[in-house]
């Protein structure tokens, strides 16, 4: 009865008109973003962190999560209709919706990529309302050890899952744990890594650093692509014939059970979960032969998947307060802008943040498809807007959003700065993604460390003592065990190659 009196609660507060407007300006941002190549939902987060300040807790969050996961279902129309996908989970859907896109089935290819991200959002969603009151009652029991341990599991499972290579996965989390470093030691009041500047005394702004790696390295990045677009798709009827319905109801189903486990892992959310739903079905299938020549499960799977997957990674973070992916860490420097401290007393002490958040996702499910399938041609039209217009526009945005903060020509440049450095990891071929996650979970590690042994009068035993914090050092030891296996390293290599 707890979980249809809070569904109640979260329906009341998403229902709220003001929310409501929000959540339809998220959800359609998203879509626009998801359909553009080249932009995704991480820099238009980074880039919409400043408005934040300005809005209620509420209406905020709402936006933010119907950007996330709006651009899942905007990602397969241009993935479909001209081969680029608009979002980087949409890669998958390139192999086998473009394809019947080319054979005259484009309007069946989207229609099933959005009745299959709805029904998966739906269950998704369901699977967190049902999932999150126990993961908090657990976390109640967490003290510093324990959140230590959990912060060492989740940075480690972020380097099992991260593409590309481990070792340029770790350094890229030890390069954000020293910059999360920055700024004021709380207990001594010592600065530390300065350099004597004013301006870093108080840390590097999370705004700045996402906005950087994400927005401006990206956006140069895409630069260099060429531009040229065609859209020589026939969109034709938007409803499948009953073999294409028949074939993607099971590949929706599996698809949707593999996004909804891949998403609430560290590191895993919707790019993840749409390569291994791929991959899961081309070798369930009874002929393999057919993917990448049109196949409707190579579209019915991983579009369900990442949709899954983008709604299943906020119940480690909602509960716990732990970033699975680097969307959730842009969701947390959100929450900590508006003064909110993630973890599992937001259920208690914010219920209607809670779940109104959640009774959102369902409200923004229905409005993604009642605004993707109707609105198509629009879409179609915003495909051949230049980059040589919009990426200039979308610069300028991120370097205004960045000075509206605290009025600093510095942390202009300091965007620029990692702006600059994102771009070089982005050609090393390092994950900027580890980075942000190293730090933001930086300093609360550091914190709970301390704290745990101020707690235990410095004896480091204290995180192998308690049971929980030691059950998560295990899990931790357990999968940078697996990582050095070579069986493991050569299935973790192929997984995203697969495809």
């Amino acid at each position: 009865m707890d979980l249809f009196a809070n569904l109640a609660l979260g329906f009341s507060v998403a229902f709220d008109p003001y929310n409501l407007m929000f959540c339809f300006f998220g959800v359609l941002l998203g879509t626009l973003i998801g359909v553009l190549p080249g932009i995704g939902p991480v820099p238009t987060l980074a880039m919409l962190l400043p408005i934040t300040f300005y809005l209620p807790p509420i209406p905020a969050l709402i936006m933010l999560s119907g950007i996330y996961y709006g651009a899942q279902y905007g990602g397969s129309t241009s993935a479909i209709l001209i081969n680029l996908p608009g979002e980087s989970a949409a890669v998958v859907t390139c192999l086998d919706g473009h394809q019947m896109a080319r054979k005259g089935r484009a309007g069946a290819a989207l229609a099933v990529a959005a009745v299959g991200s709805f029904f998966a959002g739906t269950v998704a969603t369901l699977l967190m309302a049902i999932a999150s009151p126990p993961l908090s009652q657990l976390a109640l029991q967490f003290g510093a050890a324990e959140y230590f341990s959990l912060m060492v599991l989740g940075l480690i499972g972020a380097v099992v899952l991260a593409q590309g290579s481990l070792v340029k996965a770790v350094a890229m989390i030890i390069l954000g744990l020293f910059f999360g470093l920055v700024g004021t030691d709380l207990n001594s009041g010592q600065q530390r890594f300065t350099f004597g500047l004013p301006e870093l005394s108080d840390g590097i702004g999370f705004v700045t650093i996402a906005m950087g790696l994400f927005g401006v390295a990206e956006i140069v990045t895409n630069l260099e692509k060429k531009e040229g677009r065609t859209i020589g798709a026939i969109i034709g009827s938007l409803m499948p014939n009953k073999e294409e319905i028949r074939r993607s109801i099971p590949a929706v189903l599996r698809g949707t059970s593999v996004g909804s486990v891949l998403g609430i892992l560290p590191g895993g959310g919707a790019l993840l979960s749409a390569f291994a739903a791929y991959t899961f079905e081309k070798k369930m299938s009874k002929h393999p032969e057919e993917f990448g020549k049109g196949a409707v499960e190579g579209v019915a799977a991983p579009e369900a998947a990442n949709n899954a997957g983008a709604q299943t990674s906020f119940i480690p973070m909602l509960t716990l307060g732990i970033p699975s992916n680097p969307v959730m860490a842009l969701m947390i420097g959100a929450m900590t802008i508006q003064g909110i401290a993630p973890g599992p007393r937001v259920m208690t002490q914010q219920p209607d943040l809670f779940w109104g958040i959640i009774a959102s996702m369902w409200i923004g499910n229905a409005m993604l498809v009642i605004i993707n399938l109707p609105l198509i041609g629009i879409w179609v039209r915003l495909l051949k807007v230049p980059y040589r217009l919009l990426f200039p526009m979308i610069l300028v945005l991120c370097g205004i959003g960045v000075y509206s903060l605290n009025s600093s020509a510095f942390e202009v440049g300091l965007m620029v700065l990692f702006g600059v450095l994102g771009y070089l990891f982005i050609k090393l071929g390092c994950e900027p993604a580890p980075m942000l996650l190293g730090f933001i979970l930086g300093p609360l590690m550091e914190e709970n460390l301390r704290r745990a042994l101020v707690l235990s009068r410095g004896d480091p035993l204290v995180f192998f003592q308690r049971p929980i914090s030691l059950t998560l050092l295990s899990l931790a030891a357990l999968l940078l065990l697996i990582v050095v296996l070579p069986n493991f390293r050569k299935t973790r290599e192929q997984a995203f190659k697969e495809v």
